[in-house]
């Protein structure tokens, strides 16, 4: 039987339309997926899978494609025809997602889902998240990276963070800072995490 988390991945993708506005984007800037896939070291196919809504991006790998055709990963987020100024509200309801696939043969199924809170504000340096992480096995850790700082703050459950060489758990209330330019993964441990998520990314 499925858990909360488990969801059909190509509805829930397809209604963000993530994919449609990265292949956009893409093409408005004349790059191939050959291009694209050379400059974030992300697979062509994966990045064909992104872009046709079946592969659901982890934030770190939407940081790497906005990285590479030279927007903030809020751009993915926005509706662009709106005219956004420069103060967000974000209802509850109104949080765009993304959710993990439910079958864990899938290379995408990326463990989480997580939520944009500011998705309406264009061009800033911090994007912030709400993340459920799913308890996973030592086998099933997916290590990401990316260029900037992150900070997360556990809301409810206990949280594992882990690099190569460190290991931390979280409990509720706790926070935790780091470069994340360093390959790190995070599980649950015993059962879904929820974490607020902000990421920092510098000024191109």
């Amino acid at each position: 039987m499925p858990n909360a988390m488990d969801i059909n991945i190509k509805d829930e993708v397809a209604a963000l339309n993530l994919g449609k506005k990265i292949k956009q984007l893409r093409t408005l800037r004349g790059f191939t997926l050959q291009a694209v896939s050379d400059l974030t070291g992300l697979s062509k196919p994966l990045l064909s899978q992104i872009e046709n809504n079946i592969a659901a991006p982890p934030i770190a790998t939407l940081i790497k494609i906005s990285t590479a055709l030279g927007v903030k990963i809020s751009h993915f987020f926005q509706d662009h025809s709106m005219d956004h100024s420069r103060i967000a509200v974000v209802r509850k309801d109104q949080r765009y997602g993304v959710k993990k696939l439910s079958h864990h043969n899938y290379s995408s199924d990326i463990g989480y889902r997580y939520q944009s809170l500011a998705y309406p504000m264009a061009d800033k340096q911090m994007e912030p998240f709400i993340a459920e992480i799913e308890s996973r096995r030592d086998d099933e850790l997916l290590y990401n990276n990316h260029v900037g700082e992150e900070f997360m703050f556990l809301l409810e459950g206990q949280l594992e963070f882990r690099t190569a060489k460190q290991s931390h758990v979280l409990n509720e209330g706790d926070a935790i800072y780091f470069d994340s330019s360093i390959p790190h993964a995070v599980r649950g441990v015993g059962e879904i995490a929820k974490i607020l998520v902000i990421v920092f990314t510098p000024r191109s």
